[in-house]
């Protein structure tokens, strides 16, 4: 049995957001152990993800692969008093998602206008299975049918206010907010996957939430219909984000 006593946060995250900014500022705290990604070994295993994702083998031989032996160490590690969990809604797959009863749930999510273009720079033709928007929403009509707490976090929400968001997220965890959360020093980190090398560049040379800026290159052409379907399930998340 997991010890209740026990925070474990698990962030369902869609790609090309501040997921690992917000694992860096999780990390700061001394109650606090991060985990990056558990899944992605699991998913690119069980998916044609493995065909197209820079560092695939890698990935797959740094990790466990049995999603549900994944399940079981995030409900049974006991290393800290805060476990926080930064993980992928696409890579949930066909898991029986039961085990997310036991966990303190956030949905991070991002305006497709500004990710779609970063992602397309290293997933050149992504799909509405790589990006998750419709995962996110698939995920809270099932917290919302079951009764399970969740929140609702936007990229640009927190990169605006971060002391403000990340005190509403603190409170609704259960936990006191930590002033170190919002800084951290430049660098890479102990817990990032291997992947790390092609997505994480920007992170490491961070020393905290950067300000938030606006796209203000042009559209991609050949990323517009996706950009139309992913947008009105952006908006249902986007109402319900913390500010």
């Amino acid at each position: 049995m997991h010890n209740s006593n026990i925070k474990r946060i698990s962030m369902w995250s869609g790609p090309r957001n501040i997921s690992t900014a917000l694992m860096y500022s999780f990390a700061q705290r001394n109650d606090t152990k991060v985990f990056d990604e558990p899944l992605y070994g699991y998913y690119l295993r069980h998916s044609e993800a493995r065909h197209y994702h820079p560092g695939a083998e890698d990935t797959m031989a740094s990790l466990e692969n049995d999603g549900k032996k994944v399940v079981d160490m995030m409900l049974q590690n006991s290393e800290k008093p805060v476990l926080f969990y930064k993980n992928m809604t696409h890579h949930l797959l066909d898991l029986d998602l039961e085990f997310m009863n036991d966990l303190t749930n956030i949905i991070l999510t991002r305006d497709p206008q500004e990710m779609l273009p970063s992602f397309a720079k290293v997933i050149k033709h992504p799909t509405m299975q790589d990006v998750g928007y419709k995962l996110h929403v698939d995920l809270l009509n099932r917290f919302e049918k079951h009764n399970i707490k969740y929140v609702v976090l936007d990229g640009k929400n927190v990169l605006l206010n971060p002391t403000s968001v990340l005190t509403k997220l603190c409170d609704h965890i259960g936990i006191p907010f930590d002033e170190h959360m919002l800084q951290w020093t430049p660098s890479k980190r102990p817990e990032d996957g291997v992947w790390a090398k092609y997505w994480y560049d920007n992170v490491h040379k961070s020393s905290g939430f950067g300000e938030y800026r606006p796209k203000t290159e042009s559209f991609p052409n050949h990323l517009q219909s996706l950009l139309e379907e992913c947008r009105p399930y952006y908006k249902q998340l986007q109402t319900l984000a913390l500010t």
